[in-house]
């Protein structure tokens, strides 16, 4: 088996894995890999906000990028290096139309070639590595053979694939069916991995339990887990020990929550608001006594103007 570093990440989730969300998600793990929000090539070069921003306590974390000029992209992972990411990772595995329209995500499937070029002149500028997340097929084209010529023709510039376990269809399904209707087919990535045991190869797709993690493990590197990390995140609390054997206590939630306060006094004097910090944090109590009470009196006021961490403390006061 490879690279521990890859062993257990939490997807790249649009509008959600935020800064905020991989601060909150540190508090809960330290060994596992975050990875940022995509984020599109025009964006960084052209785009009138900081997309690199990331807090130091975040790493290991990567950088997602969305896009299939190879020059632009070789320029943004540059820039990511020097902004201190641990990792370049290219989406090859986005199915909204947004993104077909510009030419990346899940339709550079069908065109490898491309792909090998974008990672190779990524690679070229950075000595931290690109990865590919990547699918098992698109439309019409989900044979295994299919799948192998994409990692063939692509693996000469990357050693770690993620591979989300279903096809994606480009068009007739939006972007929530596509991470829910083709079906997953985990044996597929299973194969990949005996077929090329050089490569680091993590899957990913509706897993949802520490049991499965540790079953997807046994046959491939790397576990990435997503709307399962984000809706339910005291999964994340007993990644450390369960995954990666740390003799380390788990953290119990109202710390984890507690623990976020410094960040959030930090935060609220640079102007970020209080909702836009907690909405992470909504799932932390699922199953717990008095989880909707917290739930709705974030909700209900977290966003008010001037609010700070007293609202918090009093959200915790309904949980049992």
């Amino acid at each position: 088996m490879n690279s521990t570093k890859n062993k257990f990440s939490i997807a790249p989730m649009l509008d959600w894995t935020d800064k905020h969300c991989r601060y909150f998600h540190r508090v809960l793990t330290k060994q596992t890999l975050l990875y940022t929000e995509m984020v599109t090539t025009g964006a960084i070069l052209f785009g009138k906000g900081d997309y690199l921003d990331f807090n130091h306590e975040e790493h290991p974390v990567s950088l997602q990028l969305g896009g299939s000029d190879p020059k632009a992209l070789a320029q943004c992972a540059k820039l990511a290096q020097e902004r201190g990411y641990d990792e370049i990772n290219l989406n090859v595995g986005c199915p909204s139309d947004r993104v077909q329209n510009g030419m990346f995500g899940a339709c550079l499937m069908g065109n490898a070639n491309l792909v090998a070029d974008c990672v190779e002149q990524m690679q070229a500028q950075v000595d931290i590595p690109v990865t590919v997340k990547t699918r098992i097929g698109i439309d019409d084209f989900d044979s295994y053979a299919f799948l192998c010529h994409f990692i063939e023709t692509v693996m000469p510039y990357t050693s770690t694939f993620i591979v989300h376990a279903r096809k994606a269809w480009l068009s007739g399904l939006s972007p929530k069916e596509n991470r829910e209707v083709p079906p997953l087919n985990y044996d597929r990535v299973y194969k990949l991995k005996q077929d090329y045991p050089n490569l680091t190869i993590a899957i990913n797709g509706g897993i949802k339990t520490i049991d499965q993690i540790k079953h997807h493990l046994r046959h491939v590197d790397g576990v990435m887990v997503g709307r399962e990390a984000y809706q339910n995140p005291l999964l994340l609390t007993l990644i450390d020990s369960q995954i990666f054997g740390l003799d380390t206590p788990t953290i119990e939630p109202k710390s984890a929550i507690r623990a976020l306060y410094p960040y959030i006094e930090q935060q609220l004097t640079q102007g970020a608001q209080l909702n836009h910090i907690m909405r992470h944090t909504l799932g932390l109590f699922n199953g717990f006594k008095g989880a909707r009470q917290w739930r709705r009196y974030l909700s209900e006021n977290a966003h008010k103007k001037g609010v700070g961490i007293e609202v918090v403390e009093q959200a915790l006061t309904f949980i049992r």
